[in-house]
């Protein structure tokens, strides 16, 4: 009979609890999200200005040479940008939140607090996971404001009941899926100041894709790339079921796409994670 199997079961207070763990450790990053709210407010005032900016200076324009989905005058074409730009922008408004993520756990990596949770009776992966939930309550958090402030600049969705919920489940797949990626950045660097530079390509991604003009209008090559980048899919997806228009396949890629993404990010994170051990 094996050494293990005398001993027996290993006491109750010995045990890891992944579960209980991970909620003490989304608890710790949800009062760090209440003790620093200007964090949250940077990351939300970011997607405003932006839709500030392309609704108000550049909507009548821009929503003139949308076609046929605008009627004649400026107010008129002003009013269908806003309904085209706002899933762009619920986009760059996960994009802005997930960069937190990373800044946060080069925040806790640079300032030794992992290294002492490693010396705590815990479950290794409620560390990460504590920043993966609080990060996506943190998105819902700023989604709703930015929704909140693009109805009150002009979206009008005709979304139903069925088609919301579908646009929420969505976009947590979505946040989910680019947390983990902001994880293993944020595990990556070496300062708080490189963990908030590495993922801004994801806050330009969707410039170079259809969340603020059709993709015919570009040249071919960078035509191209925006019908093959990620973001086309995710917002062309978000914009069908927010006008309850079909979505086609976009849906599919898109939810392949946050499979890859996520997969990616978690592996990554875990090997970086257990690197440092």
């Amino acid at each position: 009979m094996s050494t293990a199997a005398l001993a027996g079961p290993a006491p109750a207070d010995l045990r890891f609890h992944p579960l209980r763990d991970s909620a003490t450790m989304l608890r710790r990053n949800l009062r760090r999200m209440l003790r620093y709210p200007s964090m949250t407010v940077t990351l939300v005032a970011m997607p405003v200005v932006f839709l500030l900016l392309f609704v108000y200076v550049l909507g009548g324009t821009l929503g003139a040479g949308l076609g046929g989905a605008v009627s004649s005058g400026a107010a008129g074409g002003r009013a269908a940008y806003a309904n085209y730009v706002a899933p762009a922008i619920l986009l760059m408004t996960v994009t802005a939140t997930v960069q937190g993520t990373a800044v946060s756990v080069a925040m806790d990596m640079t300032e030794g607090v992992i290294a002492r949770f490693r010396t705590m009776h815990i479950a290794r992966v409620s560390v990460l996971t504590g920043h993966v939930l609080g990060s996506v309550i943190q998105a819902v958090l700023s989604l709703a404001i930015v929704t909140g402030v693009a109805l009150l600049v002009g979206f009008r969705p005709t979304a139903g009941p069925g088609a919301w919920l579908a646009t929420a489940g969505f976009l947590v797949a979505v946040t989910f899926a680019l947390v983990w990626l902001c994880v293993a950045l944020g595990l990556v660097s070496q300062s708080v100041e490189t963990a908030s530079n590495l993922p801004m390509p994801l806050v330009l991604l969707p410039f170079l894709g259809s969340g603020f003009v059709p993709t015919d209008s570009m040249p071919a090559g960078l035509r191209w790339f925006a019908e093959h980048q990620p973001c086309t899919p995710i917002i062309e997806t978000l914009r069908g079921l927010l006008t309850d228009q079909p979505v086609g396949n976009d849906a599919w890629v898109a939810l392949a796409w946050c499979a890859v993404v996520a997969l990616v990010g978690y592996l990554w994170s875990r090997r970086l994670f257990n690197r440092e051990s």
